[in-house]
């Protein structure tokens, strides 16, 4: 895990933070969200359509992990955890309430900081039908048969939809309304609520940090967690799991980080607020790290078995890996509560960025019309109900197949791609010295040149290395369960494909609208790069000295694409 952190650490300098600026800056100096701001280079305004697709995929299966966690909550009400027990109904005659079965998953984008690692990939392995045959150890522990029976009610695969799963469709209608009621009034009523979300987690995970170090075996989890593997940084899929955790950790290429930005006064110093927000943020996910392991290791301790062994990946992390030490504990519903309470305060505070972004860049689109009255509040309700009905796919017994899919192909190489074109976008076509004079114009100075240069070279080469890496080393999506791998069928894949293409397609898509738009018109290609509609104050001297208000009022003026 220790080699882990070197990739991690190299993403954040040379990908994470450079890129969350130059979003923020878009943002800010466009004083536009995901859709319009954009505008600075109409050739790549896909990018805000591409972004916009991808929030709203995320923001469909984020609030399912909140579901779960609602779940896990209430069933945390107990002066006995339901999950440490066999001989419930859920149970079947090779449950062991001793955890001596521990499924582990490979390859993960987890996001430890956001949702205590969420996002889940799995090679191929081999298969008898669709389902890997397990012989070292028919039993299986009481924790993932509470997880996959009595939680998810988990069919045999994604071809096996069966019905919802009322409970968790009321936890999902719950996390939906609570993110309704938070974000409805705007950014200055979610940004109270933030207060809140954003900083009790770091209550929770103190006090469970300090309840794992007293623990036997906390301090091999630490090791674990910190000590260094070296060999391991060969391996292709440790980068392309840093490079995508670190993306997601920051809500690079969703779209959210330029509304946000759109939300900032256009002299506000947003280069101090991201260099602390990054600190801030990697700090958190580090911190997280010791969180997490002190207690596995304790739950190794426990077992008698290595720390690598019960660190799972994706959502037996949260769901399955941490109740099982959880419950290990003395007084353990009081620390479950503790630690799931502590997951929805982290995952409603990213939901409700992504949802905000989401919104905003539709706002900020049909201004005219959606911002209006109680236009506004009614439109998020239609767009949270969609989003519900989406996720109710995902809460039935074939759901959880259903979130692997969303998971796995709407994310995760797509936000590289786009954040590629992001750097390109800004930094060649409209122009890098350029965008470093607006930023002047708005700090009031020219922030290091080390910005310069990752945005010029560094970023866009990190983001298509990952990028490459990742296609290299794709394999097919399959599912860790107990019973073996399960392994998707080709149509399955076929719609995860069609998926992803649905976000990546709008940037080439765009970009031959535009060309074709501006065709016939004189001085074309500058008209592909030059931004559209900025204001007197966005100008600089220089802009304004070079015929730009005859660029203005030019007598062919091309529609928009966004008024389509």
């Amino acid at each position: 895990m220790g080699a882990f952190l070197i990739p991690y650490l190299v993403g954040v300098v040379t990908g994470a933070v450079p890129l969350f600026y130059l979003e923020v800056a878009v943002g800010q100096f466009m004083t536009e969200s995901g859709l319009r701001a954009w505008k600075i280079c109409p050739l790549f305004m896909g990018i805000g359509w591409a972004t916009t697709v991808i929030v709203f995929f995320l923001d469909c299966y984020y609030n399912v992990i909140l579901a779960w966690a609602f779940y896990y909550l209430f069933a945390s009400f107990t002066s006995e955890l339901p999950w440490v027990t066999c001989g419930n109904w859920w149970n079947t005659d090779k449950c062991s309430a001793t955890f001596s079965f521990s499924p582990k998953g490979n390859g993960t984008t987890a996001n430890v900081t956001e949702m205590i690692a969420m996002t889940t990939q799995a090679p191929v392995n081999m298969s008898l039908g669709n389902m890997t045959n397990v012989t070292k150890d028919l039993s299986i522990d009481s924790v993932t048969e509470y997880w996959e029976h009595r939680v998810l009610g988990i069919s045999s695969g994604i071809d096996d939809m069966g019905t919802i799963k009322w409970d968790l469709a009321l936890c999902l209608l719950l996390a939906w309304i609570v993110v309704y009621v938070c974000i409805c009034k705007g950014i200055r009523t979610s940004g109270k609520v933030m207060y809140v979300t954003a900083t009790s987690p770091y209550i929770f995970m103190t006090i469970l940090l300090v309840r794992g170090c007293t623990l036997p075996g906390a301090v091999d989890g630490i090791i674990y967690y910190l000590k260094p593997d070296f060999a391991k940084l060969a391996n292709i899929q440790v980068w392309v799991d840093a490079g995508t955790q670190i993306f997601f950790s920051y809500s690079i290429a969703l779209g959210v980080l330029t509304a946000l930005g759109s939300y900032n006064d256009f002299n506000r110093n947003s280069y101090r607020d991201c260099i602390i927000f990054a600190s801030v943020n990697s700090g958190t996910s580090i911190f997280a790290g010791f969180v997490i392991f002190s207690t596995l290791g304790y739950m190794s301790y426990k077992q008698g078995i290595p720390v690598s062994e019960v660190a799972e990946s994706g959502p037996g992390l949260a769901f399955i890996a941490y109740p099982t030490a959880l419950a290990e504990m003395p007084v353990a519903p009081l620390w479950s509560v503790f630690f799931f309470i502590m997951v929805i305060l982290l995952g409603l505070d990213s939901q409700f960025v992504g949802v905000e972004g989401l919104i905003a860049a539709f706002v900020d689109e049909f201004a005219s019309t959606l911002r209006r009255g109680y236009r506004r509040e009614i439109f998020i309700g239609i767009m949270c109900f969609i989003m519900f009905l989406v996720g109710l796919s995902m809460v039935t017994n074939g759901g959880m197949y259903v979130f692997q899919l969303f998971d796995y192909y709407t994310g995760s190489r797509i936000i590289l791609f786009v954040a590629f074109f992001e750097c390109i976008a800004v930094a060649y076509l409209y122009g890098i010295n350029r965008f470093y004079d607006n930023l002047q114009m708005m700090l009031g100075f020219r922030p290091n040149p080390y910005m310069k240069w990752c945005w010029l070279v560094v970023s866009p080469i990190f983001c298509i290395a990952v990028f490459i890496m990742s296609a290299i080393n794709y394999s097919e999506l399959t599912y860790d369960r107990p019973a073996g791998k399960y392994i998707y069928p080709d149509w399955a894949v076929g719609i995860g494909w069609a998926l992803a293409c649905c976000s990546a397609i709008w940037i080439p898509l765009v970009a031959v609208y535009k060309a074709f738009q501006y065709a016939n018109c004189r001085r074309a290609c500058r008209r592909l790069i030059e931004p559209e509609d900025l204001k007197e104050h966005q100008l600089r001297p220089q802009d304004k000295r070079d015929d730009m208000q005859d660029f203005e009022n030019r007598a062919y003026e091309p529609d928009s694409f966004n008024k389509l």
